[in-house]
């Protein structure tokens, strides 16, 4: 069996990461009321969540732009395409498990385009972590 993942659906993956940066802040201020939470920390504690927050959405966003501007290269089984790979997987994959481990028991609103939406960033995480743990088994195995 050999896996060949198309360059079309990296670029995809890499458009729905960007997304995911870009819908971030809305997604905390909107669905989570974060903000708010946030406040009632003390103000180093503030500015380190601030912080995580934003190597989050920064780190979305470079995946994504990595997976837009150079997909072919995160193919090409060097050992740097290895490395890259490994890391988004592992990323991603940590998401998706963190999903499944931790946020079932929370509320999110009720509103039907929160439960949507909730579908859909999960089908996009999922997404993410199936096809850059495929493009790493590419990169290693074939």
């Amino acid at each position: 069996m050999n896996i060949d993942i198309p360059i079309w659906i990296i670029f995809i993956g890499g458009l729905g990461q960007i997304f995911t940066a870009i819908i971030y802040p809305y997604i905390r201020h909107a669905v989570f009321d974060w903000y708010n939470d946030v406040k009632q920390l003390k103000p180093l504690n503030q500015e380190i969540a601030k912080t995580y927050g934003r190597y989050i959405q920064g780190l979305n966003f470079s995946f994504g732009a990595i997976a837009i501007l150079i997909p072919s290269d995160l193919k090409n089984h060097s050992n740097l395409a290895i490395a890259i790979t490994a890391l988004i997987a592992a990323y991603w994959v940590g998401k998706v498990l963190t999903q499944i481990a931790y946020y079932p028991m929370y509320d999110i609103p009720k509103k039907a385009i929160f439960k949507i939406g909730s579908y859909f960033m999960n089908f996009l995480f999922t997404f993410f972590a199936i096809v850059y743990s495929l493009l790493l088994i590419e990169n290693i195995f074939f």
